[in-house]
């Protein structure tokens, strides 16, 4: 893999992904000097590739400030079109919720972090309810924990040595050691149930979606509201749902 020392890495292809990056994540229209604080380049260095990124369709200004166009869009349905299953997700998690008459979502992890790649609201919706692309900290969620579950030992202990374990409300495992019997838990029992870790009002039931291989691609989830299920009650009532939801985007994979 090619890293910022190799002579394979293009620095100036990585920048201009960055002020993307950037840009997608302040407010819609920016100045010159506020993509460059971003990103931590020069503005001179910045211009150019706002220069060309204006040429590509990606960017539009005003002459003071630049903001991305729908054309940045084909980046990450270029993503979503590679996904084996991505036909099956969104009629999947349609039935899912139908069934279970609750939120439910499909993720990946990325790095320490899942990414919401489909998402289904129940009418009545969560307060902190995310949206698709929406990322979170892969180790207070349910859909986090089966998703690392799913790695290789190598790749969750590099994981559990270096993440960032930020602690979100007091019930947020951030002890290495503990998390990471947790995560152990999930992968023999084959789901993750997190009660109040990401958001005190919030608790979770996730199973991993596999390959015909066996190895975990993504993880699929339902959200319930805090007090109304316990492990047992959520487990008896929406696991065996939760699997055959699974097993149905497994077979899309293959």
């Amino acid at each position: 893999m090619a890293t910022p020392e190799s002579e394979s890495f293009v620095r100036a292809f990585a920048r201009g992904l960055q002020v993307i990056e950037a840009m997608g994540q302040s407010a819609s229209r920016q100045t010159l000097a506020e993509i460059a604080e971003a990103v931590e380049l020069p503005r001179t260095a910045v211009r150019r590739f706002l220069l060309t990124l204006i040429d590509l369709g990606f960017v539009r200004s005003d002459g003071k400030h630049y903001w991305l166009t729908p054309r940045v869009l084909r980046l990450g349905l270029s993503y979503l079109s590679s996904l084996p299953y991505w036909r099956d997700a969104q009629p999947t998690l349609e039935e899912l919720s139908a069934r279970v008459k609750q939120s439910c979502a499909l993720s990946v992890l990325d790095g320490e972090e899942i990414v919401y790649v489909q998402r289904q609201h129940a009418k009545r919706i969560l307060l902190m309810s995310p949206s698709l692309g929406s990322r979170l900290p892969a180790h207070a969620v349910s859909m986090g924990r089966v998703l690392l579950a799913g790695l290789p030992d190598e790749d969750l202990e590099h994981y559990l040595q270096h993440a960032t374990l930020k602690r979100l409300t007091s019930a947020t495992i951030v002890d290495r050691a503990r998390l990471k019997g947790e995560i152990l838990k999930a992968r023999e029992q084959g789901y993750a149930w997190i009660d109040g870790e990401l958001d005190e009002s919030i608790c979770g039931l996730a199973v991993p979606v596999r390959d015909q291989e066996g190895e975990t691609i993504a993880a699929i989830n339902v959200s319930l509201t805090v007090g109304e299920f316990t492990s047992d009650s959520a487990v008896a009532q929406f696991l065996p749902t939760l699997r055959l939801a699974a097993s149905r985007l497994r077979a899309a994979a293959g």
